[in-house]
């Protein structure tokens, strides 16, 4: 199986030694998307919504760039670091997916690669047909 390095542009990525998403075996599996905006940084300290958004704005964007879209999401894996954010997450589900939603898994975390991020999410999507 041939594995291709999914790049976007920016890429935040790239400095940690990480791809932002990896395209095999007609698969796209996207690594964890914060809400970090083009500049690298954290946007909306302390603000659960805009990360969130910001958040799922790059996986779309991750996603497009492997060849996929949310439509075509399999599994997302989100974590948060507070749990009291779990029905903005249902919320966000209904903005972004569509019937049949993708498989979920939420997880509650003491922390994420910044003190500041509040979401991250990972995902695995069928490449578009």
């Amino acid at each position: 199986m041939q594995l291709e390095q999914v790049h976007t542009q920016p890429d935040p990525y790239a400095p940690y030694l990480l791809s932002q998403a990896i395209r095999a075996g007609g698969l796209v599996y996207v690594s964890g998307q914060a809400g970090v905006g083009d500049d690298g940084a954290i946007v909306g300290k302390d603000d659960f919504d805009a990360q969130a958004d910001q958040a799922f704005r790059n996986l779309e964007r991750a996603l497009k760039a492997g060849g996929s879209s949310l439509s075509r999401v399999i599994k997302v894996t989100i974590f948060l670091t507070s749990m009291s954010h779990f029905p903005k997450i249902v919320e966000l589900r209904r903005k972004w997916f569509r019937a049949p939603y993708p498989a979920d898994t939420i997880v509650e975390v003491s922390g994420l690669y910044s003190p500041d991020a509040m979401i991250e999410i990972e995902a695995i999507a069928a490449v578009a047909e």
